[in-house]
């Protein structure tokens, strides 16, 4: 059996709907490929038939992986997947599949090719947002500008659901990646740049879906939380274990 190139990482909670469209278009894109790849879905929580829908997809197509956490949080949920997949490149996709998957090819070798992380940018030149209402983008700046003021600085596109892990940075990274929500990617990338990790900011085709689950209040109040927590962990050296990777 040939080594797996590309794992695709989906977490999902309460995404019955959204789920069976995103997996069927992901699904047909990875058919046409030729390298060897997985789709991982991980339910955390869900109180709808989200674990029921992807079953029965997978029925049909082996390619396609459910893992159950019984907890909730987006962080918890890439945590798991990024430990069952098995690909060279573990890149998480939002259920709402709001960036065209044919995207994916831009952080793959030949057109991307030797860094550690990359993440779907919105603002990086060449990406293109689509139907997005101008208060949510001004929301979105908002927010992006905090994580770049108080933990990020230099990149203008750190909570973009998509995003790209080498095997070995992923490893090393989430082993010691310790929050459970919304926050786990912004301590995700803080971590791999302290590491010294390559990360790459990538342009995307973006399109805005109106059931995002952002508060425009309450979360940027957390997330500012979380940066100091994040901060503080660094300081204390909790993120210092690190991995020896062969791969």
């Amino acid at each position: 059996m040939a080594s797996i190139f590309l794992s695709i990482i989906i977490p999902a909670h309460n995404e019955e709907r959204r789920l069976p469209p995103t997996l069927k278009a992901v699904d047909a894109y990875l058919e046409k490929q030729s390298y060897a790849s997985e789709v991982i879905v991980v339910e955390n929580g869900s109180q709808d038939l989200t674990a029921v829908v992807v079953e029965a997809f997978a029925a049909d197509s082996p390619r396609v992986k459910l893992f159950c956490e019984g907890g909730r949080g987006k962080g918890l949920a890439v945590r798991r997947g990024m430990f069952e997949a098995k690909g060279e490149y573990r890149f998480i996709c939002d259920a709402d599949l709001s960036m065209p998957i044919e995207e994916v090819a831009k952080f793959l070798p030949p057109a991307l090719d030797g860094y550690d992380v990359a993440i779907g940018s919105r603002e990086a030149p060449g990406a293109r947002r689509y139907n997005e209402p101008a208060y949510r983008h001004f929301q979105g700046r908002a927010f992006s500008n905090l994580v770049k003021i108080f933990a990020l600085p230099g990149f203008e596109d750190t909570q973009c659901g998509f995003k790209c892990f080498s095997a070995r940075a992923a490893l090393d990274i989430f082993r010691v990646q310790k929050f459970d929500g919304m926050s786990f990617d912004v301590e995700a990338l803080f971590i791999a740049r302290k590491r010294g990790y390559k990360i790459l900011e990538v342009p995307i085709d973006w399109y805005y879906r109106s059931e995002s689950r952002v508060h425009p209040i309450l979360d940027p109040l957390r997330m500012l939380r979380d940066i100091l927590v994040i901060r503080k962990n660094w300081a204390q050296g909790k993120y210092s274990q690190r991995m020896n990777y062969e791969g």
